[in-house]
């Protein structure tokens, strides 16, 4: 691992072996960028990359020459307006109304190992061989602007992370209007533009497209990552699938109005950018003041989608999420909400978990309605002690007797909002985001504590610190259950409102920090209506996420399916849930429900006291399966076999890191009569190994993923009389073991 700078041709190499970024200093002075790829050899100069033609209505920087235009140039960190006229990385407002600004290039630094980025998340190292962290060095003149670009990359991973510290050293106000973490300029637009979209309950479906010329980009101005869009984004060759071709994955480890953008100019230069959104953004930079972007990751890879994924599981479960439950397996639960919703005593609750801890869980989950006067959606929320009618003698006294059982007990609570019909509302009606005389939209009946002040999340901080210190309590569900809407703070003066969205994000991680500083034993699972805020940037905190309120065991396949392409399997918070499914009514068999959500953290969202004796034995034995296998699950190599979003069939595989044990998840969507012998082909195996499948026939790892593992079942051909009935929704896991 190197980085390496040649300064008789102002370049900068990084290099671990396996990756490649070009970086040169351009004769403005601004940073142009060369390459980005898989790891090639070192040379003094790669200027032959630089190509510069005259393009007829272009304009150019130097008087005399007719070559040199920013608009045809691929730069690291460009602006707008000075011969470039695509979208800029960054856009600085000046007293004097110009956006105009000349970021040249002063020096730059190279440390072992990689610094914190002040009150945001960020990936991290433990010592300081894991990488190196290069910092470019750029200044405008005139504003006396000093912009510091970070690039840090880590040895033995195919990525790079970036992000952007901008420092107002003149004496005038300015304003920054864009602030990127990311530009990555390409050659060409040969390329699909993958991203992951959706809405409530049905997040992260895979989507693809072609670049073509003009923008593509997908964004929340929500004030959360949002459901609808993810905040990563894939650009692969034509072609590309699990196993092979190239892509670029890149990820914002951030919470808040995102955007990834793919422009492609006239002559199919693609310029990708990632960060804060733009819309409705205005930050104040006083003189003296600073600015520090959100850290975005870039994953290259030459071996298709599969290995791409992995690189981004392995960095984010081990070097972004944090604590003592990082490398554990997480505990089996239960949770109460689809059993009971608002309608529940302390002896009602008692019940379930005896039942759960029974059968094997090691969890009990107190969901909403436990606070306040919280009756229905209408009222409680911001007042959180706990309801006298449903827990008269208080949280304590559950949390002791789940305990008593062998169990531990978790919790439910939504910080950021507040009812309107609460005591804390009542008390500081200012405290919500809103603009003053104007009517305040709604969502879910609540509003959205204004965390861009202070006092209001020390506050929550305070009562949230009350619960845990009083109670035996393991576990959080952290929710946040609506969007933004009127932003504005009562807080900010008028020039500082664009402010408003970053300073909320940065409220919500300064609360999450304390709660998981102080409670470094609580396991934080975060939630937002499900899969709202499912980003990098809450794993930083909570290092598992409940990936959709939609629990269906079908429609999860999709869901968890799009998750996995960027994030680890030990973060997708997964449950069995009753039938009919309370969000589609679609009724699928135990066997399946169980066979999805053991890909993911693993859980049960039902009274198992409804079900018959014979399926609490098959939930036993859920459980035992989920308790031997677990680790390789969730902290092994996972690989996608087969896409629900291509037909009737899904698969895929989890190895364990010695790949002396895998496990294949198969599922059908709906049964076929007569139909033909099938197999899938396995990945991730040691071909040299010799595995037995499901404790019976060996076969070899070589053949495995040559010629794949015989899935046929009574679907083909007229089903036998010893031959196990299918059904729709049906599923088997396979289990490999050398």
């Amino acid at each position: 691992m190197s980085i390496i700078y040649h300064e008789s041709t102002q370049t900068l190499h990084l290099t671990n072996g396996l990756i490649s970024y070009l970086i040169k200093v351009l004769p403005n002075g601004a940073l142009g960028q060369l390459y980005f790829g898989r790891a090639i050899r070192d040379r003094e100069s790669f200027d032959h990359l630089l190509e510069q033609k005259h393009r007829p209505m272009s304009s150019w920087v130097f008087e005399g020459n007719k070559l040199f235009s920013l608009e045809h140039t691929r730069q690291e960190y460009p602006s707008y307006g000075s011969t470039d006229f695509r979208h800029p990385a960054v856009q600085v407002l000046q007293p004097n109304g110009s956006r105009i600004t000349n970021l040249v290039y002063c020096s730059h630094s190279v440390a072992s190992g990689k610094p914190q980025l002040e009150g945001l998340p960020a990936t991290y190292c433990e010592s300081p061989n894991e990488a190196e962290t290069l910092t470019v060095h750029l200044r405008d003149e005139l504003l006396d602007l000093y912009v510091d670009l970070h690039y840090t990359l880590f040895a033995g991973r195919a990525a790079i992370a970036r992000s952007v510290k901008i420092v107002n050293g003149g004496s005038q106000d300015l304003h920054l209007t864009h602030a990127m973490s990311l530009c990555l300029d390409l050659p060409d637009s040969n390329y699909e533009f993958v991203h992951f979209s959706g809405a409530w309950s049905r997040e992260r479906w895979v989507k693809t497209r072609k670049l073509e010329q003009g923008i593509q980009s997908v964004e929340s101005a929500r004030g959360h990552s949002s459901h609808n869009h993810n905040p990563f984004i894939m650009l692969r060759r034509p072609g590309t699938d699990e196993e092979q071709g190239e892509v670029i994955g890149f990820s914002l480890i951030y919470s808040g109005n995102f955007l990834a953008q793919a422009e492609v100019d006239s002559w199919d230069t693609t310029r990708v950018t990632l960060g804060i959104n733009p819309f409705g953004f205005d930050w104040k930079l006083a003189p003296g003041e600073s600015f520090q972007t959100p850290e975005a990751v870039m994953v290259y890879s030459h071996e298709g989608m599969g290995d791409m994924s992995r690189t981004f599981h392995q960095l984010y479960r081990s070097r972004l999420a944090r604590g003592q439950w990082r490398d554990q397996a997480r505990p089996i639960l239960i949770n109460n909400w689809e059993a009971t919703y608002f309608d529940f005593t302390e002896d009602k609750l008692v019940s379930i978990a005896e039942a759960a801890h029974k059968d094997g869980v090691e969890l009990f989950v107190l969901d909403d309605g436990w606070f306040g006067a919280r009756c229905n959606d209408f009222a409680g929320l911001g007042d959180w002690t706990p309801n006298p009618e449903r827990l008269p003698d208080g949280l304590a006294s559950l949390a002791r007797r789940i305990n008593d059982l062998g169990m531990k007990f978790g919790l439910w609570f939504e910080p950021e909002m507040v009812n309107k019909d609460s005591d804390l509302y009542r008390a500081h009606p200012d405290w919500i985001i809103h603009v003053p005389g104007r009517r305040d939209s709604h969502g879910r009946n609540q509003y959205v504590l204004d965390f861009s002040r202070p006092e209001v999340v020390d506050y929550i901080y305070e009562q949230m610190a009350k619960l845990l210190s009083e109670a035996q309590i393991s576990y959080i569900k952290w929710d946040m259950n609506r969007s933004i809407t009127e932003p504005c703070s009562e807080a900010l003066p008028a020039d500082r409102q664009g402010e408003l969205f970053h300073r909320y994000i940065l409220g919500v991680y300064s609360l999450y920090e304390r709660l998981t500083t102080q409670f470094p034993h609580v396991l934080f699972e975060s939630c937002a209506s499900g899969g709202g805020r499912f980003d990098p940037g809450m794993l930083y905190y909570a290092p598992q996420c409940w990936a959709s309120d939609d629990s269906d065991a079908a429609e999860r396949l999709k869901i968890q399916y799009g998750t996995s392409f960027c994030y680890p399997i030990s973060s997708i918070g997964a449950h069995v849930s009753a039938v009919p499914n309370h969000q589609v009514n679609r009724s699928t068999p135990l066997a399946t429900r169980a066979n999805v959500a053991h890909f993911g953290t693993f859980g049960y969202e039902l009274d198992l006291n409804r079900l018959t004796d014979e399926e609490r034995e098959q939930v036993r034995a859920q459980i035992a399966f989920m308790k031997e296998y677990r680790e390789v699950i969730q902290f092994g190599d996972f690989y996608r076999l087969r896409s629900p979003f291509e037909g009737n069939f899904t698969a895929w595989m989890a190895v364990s890191p010695d790949k002396k044990t895998a496990l294949v998840g198969w599922y059908r969507f709906l049964s076929e009569v007569n139909g033909p012998c099938r197999r899938v082909r396995l990945r991730g195996l040691d071909p040299e190994l010799s595995y037995t499948v499901d404790g019976g026939e060996a076969h070899y790892g070589d053949e495995l993923m040559n010629l794949g593992l015989i899935t046929t079942d009574s679907g083909a051909g007229e089903r036998q009389p010893d031959e196990r009935p299918i059904c729709d929704f049906d599923s088997r896991i396979f289990v490999l073991k050398a």
